[in-house]
């Protein structure tokens, strides 16, 4: 390779922080991205590569080149979404070093809009944050990623296991999406509470109650039940003594044990089926909470407790429910003699020593979870019919996941500066992309910024400068 090619080839590598090789055809030198992935059918790597552009001696002519250049970027929206981001800069760039700008990159277009990933690419060119991370988005490459991300299980514990390092409480539940692709060995039979025979994808997630993010994510085959998903994240999982808040779909005899066995406080809320719950126990202890009379008591159960919750609000509605039942003959008086010594309880077993109140307050605080699935699931439904295979389904749930990441980071700041309930996350970038950045060739400059945004830049005291 002559020098001055060489030369240029070094620039570019210390510019983009790629792999990159050059190619010479007819005689011409080219630059391309050069990469490698595992090629599942045929059980080897793979050598992938990605034209960027002719190299001549006055020095790189990119791809289009000649096309008209855009000088007028989306910039508010952007801005404040990689100030968002700079929490997972380290740890992204730490277990994905060759490709953590373009995880970035996408999952920062699927926060503003979620698009497929056909058009991640265009709408990537369309933000001001394309002017300071390359990242090469173009549909086959994204392809490839999804690849490598979803084949690399180790790089993603890392990352998972870094942001969630610190969380002192945890929330974990489990939900599917549907499928009817016949390529996917994660979609399988399985059991949901909607009852629908139809194949589905599980996935897992654990979200930070301290710190109100979203810090892990897991696609499971559509035929795992709750039991056996929690009993295999938490073999896994490098978290100690935090307290982690399930659902009563997760209640077992055994799952205490192991919860303890990785030195993890619990918060278990108990089927009201469960033999251990002493219905007839006296509730001599009380809290309100949102304006709701808690009556509560507590009785130790091995190793552990049982906390029992009155709520009396749920009491009188499930009384009014059961006799309604009784009227329309559906249900009997010694049905409600049975049933009513259960009406607005709640059994929780839990390993902390505490008091009813804070145990009560750990259990509720699991409903963001919840918030957190649904914005999930309606993101997935609009990419799932590109999912081929086993290791695109991880790789995607990884970006979809960084994704919802940035959206609880922007919804947190609406909280911290209390209009969350004036303003959604959507409403908010939507507002922001009304900023734009100018580039006239020698400096970048903002557009004017209408009244009402300027307000709400302030209100959030994000900077937007160029």
């Amino acid at each position: 390779m002559e020098k001055w090619i060489q030369n240029i080839l070094n620039q570019e590598r210390k510019k983009r922080k790629r792999p990159l090789e050059v190619k010479t055809l007819n005689g011409n030198p080219y630059l391309y991205l050069s990469t490698t992935r595992w090629d599942k059918s045929k059980k080897k790597i793979k050598k992938v590569t990605e034209y960027i552009g002719r190299i001549t001696k006055d020095g790189l002519i990119e791809r289009n080149a000649n096309a008209i250049k855009r000088s007028v970027y989306e910039h508010g929206n952007s801005c404040i979404l990689q100030q968002m981001s700079q929490e997972i800069h380290k740890p992204l760039e730490m277990s994905f070093p060759l490709r953590w700008k373009e995880l970035l990159a996408a999952a920062i277009v699927k926060t503003i809009r979620p698009l497929p990933l056909r058009l991640i690419k265009g709408a990537w060119e369309k933000l001001s944050a394309s002017q300071e991370i390359t990242a090469t988005l173009s549909p086959n490459t994204l392809s490839d990623i999804l690849h490598e991300i979803g084949a690399s299980y180790t790089s993603q514990k890392q990352f998972f296991d870094l942001i969630m390092n610190d969380s002192q409480m945890l929330a974990f539940d489990l939900s599917s999406i549907f499928s009817e692709s016949k390529s996917l060995g994660f979609a399988e039979r399985g059991h949901n509470p909607d009852h629908i025979f139809l194949n589905q994808v599980n996935f897992m997630m654990f979200f930070s109650i301290d710190k109100q993010l979203p810090v892990m994510i897991r696609p499971l085959h559509g035929s795992v039940r709750d039991i056996k998903a929690i009993k295999e994240v938490l073999q896994d999982i490098d978290v100690k003594k935090a307290t982690v808040v399930l659902d009563r779909g997760f209640a077992s005899y055994d799952l205490p044990s192991l919860l303890s066995l990785k030195k993890l406080n619990f918060i278990l809320p108990l089927r009201r089926n469960f033999s251990s719950i002493r219905y007839d126990e006296q509730m001599k202890k009380s809290f309100t909470y949102r304006e709701r009379g808690i009556k509560w008591t507590k009785w130790p159960e091995g190793e552990h407790f049982i906390y029992l919750f009155e709520d009396v609000k749920m009491r009188a509605e499930e009384d009014t429910t059961f006799i309604r039942l009784m009227e329309q003959k559906k249900k009997t008086k010694r049905d409600y003699k049975i049933a009513s010594k259960r009406f607005g309880k709640i059994a929780i077993l839990s390993n902390l020593e505490v008091s009813g109140e804070n145990v009560y307050e750990m259990f509720k605080s699991r409903e963001d979870i919840e918030t957190c699935f649904d914005a999930l699931k309606n993101e997935l439904e609009n990419d799932k019919t590109y999912l081929r295979d086993d290791d695109a389904v991880r790789g995607y749930f990884f970006v979809s996941f960084l994704s919802l990441y940035l959206h609880y980071k922007v919804l947190n700041l609406l909280r911290k500066n209390k209009i969350n309930d004036k303003v959604s996350v959507n409403e908010t970038l939507m507002e922001l992309s009304k900023i734009y950045m100018i580039n006239d060739g020698k400096k970048h400059m903002l557009s004017a910024i209408p009244k009402k945004v300027e307000t709400l830049v302030k209100v959030l005291g994000i900077n937007i400068n160029p």
